[in-house]
């Protein structure tokens, strides 16, 4: 009588490499490769079904030290590669590891397209306001008046707002975690995943050598409390450190008060995340100076929709074509006209 046996449960282990971490020390890219070889077992995906596509930069080292497949390709390109292979492969798990100049610059237009098309791929891009691995350049996401190598007298760039570009470009998953909340980090890849299309993961990671603590304020527990808030589906929006305050809507004019003062729970703004509306205001939620005051950054899942995938239209499409006119490759190569030589 034969016996079946049941293959190991993958663990993290499984998913990390041989080879060495190249990263500097300190780096918020090693919190996020350690949840994402966290996340990976739980996923039920067997490894030779995932491949990991990343472009240039500090971020795209990535594919390295991940036990999969995956292509360390070109510059701002990641995203172009993926959909290559999403539509090759549509049954593999496609994950983008790209960073705010990689996939923001010379990749800009790739990610933008990419999203409006909705191939059923996972972008984790990583946002440290910098260039890292070219040594400390401004990058589209850096502050104005950001004084860095090439910019000594302050950029005069206005910075994109990543998740506003996305939510612009018809994406239908977008959300904002970082590199040194670990849980929530896991529960956003985990969200991401199981969304049916393309879903944009903005992660906030910390470059210690040339953009150190751009972050802190939203991490450290003197000030993350106050300062950061995470969003639930069907929950009222509150922070602090008791969640004494709440937001708002003043008409379209996001508000803090305070809970029990000014109003209760149940009258602040609800999560609605298929609400695109509200989720344009939420991805807005900066620093905002102004008569609304300081509010809060948001971070959890802003905005999700259904709609049909790129690679699933693509099957659909060819199969109409080859039931409408079946095709013969052979006699499509001999063409009319044959001489048989004997």
């Amino acid at each position: 009588m034969s016996e079946t046996t049941t293959a190991p449960a993958l663990t993290a282990k499984d998913f990390a490499t041989d080879q060495e971490v190249r990263w500097c020390p300190g780096c918020g890219d090693y919190s996020i490769l350690a949840q994402v070889q966290k996340v990976m077992p739980t996923l039920g995906i067997p490894r030779e079904n995932i491949a990991i596509i990343s472009g240039i930069g500090c971020s795209s080292r990535f594919p390295y030290y991940m036990n999969t497949y995956g292509m360390h390709s070109i510059h701002g390109r990641a995203t172009a590669v993926a959909s290559g292979l999403k539509a090759a492969r549509p049954e593999l798990s496609v994950w983008i590891v790209t960073g705010d100049g990689d996939g923001l610059s010379i990749g800009g237009n790739h990610t933008i397209h990419l999203l409006r098309r909705n191939f059923n791929v996972n972008i984790l891009l990583f946002n440290n306001q910098i260039y890292g691995l070219t040594k400390g350049q401004y990058s589209p996401t850096s502050e104005e008046n950001k004084i860095t190598k090439s910019t000594p007298m302050g950029s005069i760039d206005h910075p994109f707002n990543p998740l506003a570009l996305a939510l612009g470009a018809d994406a239908t998953f977008v959300a904002r975690t970082m590199d040194r909340d670990p849980k929530h980090l896991q529960a956003m890849l985990i969200r991401a995943n199981q969304h049916k299309g393309a879903s944009f993961l903005e992660i906030y990671q910390n470059c210690n050598i040339f953009n150190d603590g751009a972050f802190e304020i939203f991490t450290e527990k003197g000030s993350k409390a106050q300062e950061t808030l995470f969003l639930e589906q069907g929950k009222p929006l509150l922070f602090g450190p008791n969640l004494e305050k709440g937001i708002k809507l003043d008409g379209f004019t996001p508000k803090v008060v305070t809970i029990g003062v000014d109003a209760s729970a149940e009258e602040c703004w609800i999560h609605d995340e298929n609400d695109m509306y509200k989720a344009q205001i939420l991805v807005r939620i900066f620093d905002n100076p102004g008569k609304e005051g300081h509010l809060p950054r948001p971070f959890g899942v802003f905005y999700q929709t259904d709609r049909p995938c790129y690679e699933d239209m693509l099957v659909q499409q060819i199969d109409q074509a080859k039931a409408k006119k079946p095709a013969d490759l052979d006699k499509l190569l001999r063409g009319n006209e044959v001489w048989t030589i004997n």
